[in-house]
């Protein structure tokens, strides 16, 4: 994985990683909000809710738009592709593996009964 691509990944797993900003997120995947209607089932403040809000955008997360004095968020999940693809790489990897596993243990069961 190139250097760039890498700290992409990276950063989404780390916007990922917090209970909060997943949240977050699951909201946004039904439609944009304000950062006030965001904040409002977390039970925090505002500029907490901001601090999560800026990491997901870093990471590629979220898109912000400002119609006055509303900061209008909506999900962009373009890095949660890049990480399900590496996900998927690693999936694939570890069920090739059991498969293999599973046909060796087989074999050894036929062994034994000869």
């Amino acid at each position: 994985m190139r250097g760039a691509d890498s700290a992409l990944l990276t950063a989404a797993f780390s916007a990922l990683a917090d209970p909060t900003r997943r949240a977050v997120l699951e909201r946004l995947s039904e439609g944009e909000a304000t950062v006030g209607e965001l904040a409002e089932p977390l039970q925090m403040s505002l500029p907490a809710v901001s601090k999560h809000l800026k990491i997901m955008e870093r990471a590629g997360l979220l898109q912000r738009r400002r119609e006055g004095r509303r900061h209008i968020m909506s999900l962009d999940a373009g890095p949660m592709s890049a990480a399900t693809e590496w996900l998927d790489h690693y999936r694939r990897f570890w069920e090739g593996n059991f498969d293999r596993l599973a046909e060796y243990l087989e074999q050894e069961d036929e062994n034994k009964k000869v």
